[in-house]
């Protein structure tokens, strides 16, 4: 299913009206690429002729992820495959991710491998008091351990965006890093802003994590990995 002609509001409301609590990965990149913010490419797939098609339009090396919205960690229970070199690869990953599944697919996505050494994590979350949150940290697998993390109640401009990085302890990590160049903060800056505009008019998103957002060696930003929590009780109502 392609969410490309469809807005924010539908790509909501079809997702609660099915009872989803989630948006699968697909979906909420979808919604963070209709505000401007940069995903990896990638294509859902439903066989493995699809697969191998999606990875020669994609280029190899690609990654395969199961998609549902129930899946949000994928990498701890096996649903996924990184690196897959050629069309045999893509073929066995794919029978082994739909193999497995005890739970209704939406595909398989076919994702481009994204280099890059540097992630940041972004998010945005609702304070009872303060409302939407944004959140930009230090991200991948060692967010939890390396707890670098600052929060900004949206809505925030530019000047609080770069002043959001400024605080981070890992801040270097922005800057030229062991011959790469350094971060977009355009892009970075443009990513946060929005992410706090999504919470600011959306009520039925909870939660949005990116997480990770990485750090191309020529400075470029990619979101490799994102959910929107929903809330069933509310609507899609954009204000």
């Amino acid at each position: 299913m392609s969410y490309k002609k469809m807005t924010i509001q539908e790509i909501i409301e079809s997702a609660l009206a099915k009872g989803q609590s989630a948006l699968s990965e697909y979906q909420s990149k979808a919604v963070l690429k209709s505000r401007g913010i940069p995903v990896s490419e990638e294509a859902l797939v439903q066989n493995a002729d699809e697969a191998v098609q999606a990875a020669h339009r994609i280029g190899y090396p690609v990654a395969l992820k199961a998609c549902a919205w129930e899946l949000m960690h994928k990498s701890e229970k096996g649903w996924m495959a990184l690196n897959l070199q050629g069309d045999d690869a893509v073929r066995e990953a794919f029978n082994r991710i739909v193999g497995m599944a005890d739970l209704k697919l939406e595909g398989v996505l076919v994702q481009e491998m994204v280099p890059g050494q540097r992630e940041l994590v972004v998010g945005l979350s609702r304070d009872p008091s303060f409302g939407p949150c944004v959140m930009l940290g230090f991200g991948g697998i060692m967010t939890e351990v390396i707890q670098d993390t600052v929060f900004r109640m949206a809505p925030i401009d530019d000047i609080e965006a770069l002043d959001m990085a400024e605080a981070l302890r890992t801040k270097t990590l922005l800057g030229p890093f062991r011959g790469q160049a350094p971060a977009r903060m355009d892009t970075l800056c443009r990513t946060l802003v929005a992410i706090g505009q999504i919470g600011l008019e959306i009520d039925a998103i909870s939660e949005i994590d990116i997480n990770p957002l990485i750090i191309l060696p020529d400075g470029r930003l990619k979101a490799v990995d994102a959910l929107i929590v929903l809330e069933r009780n509310r609507h899609a109502q954009i204000d």
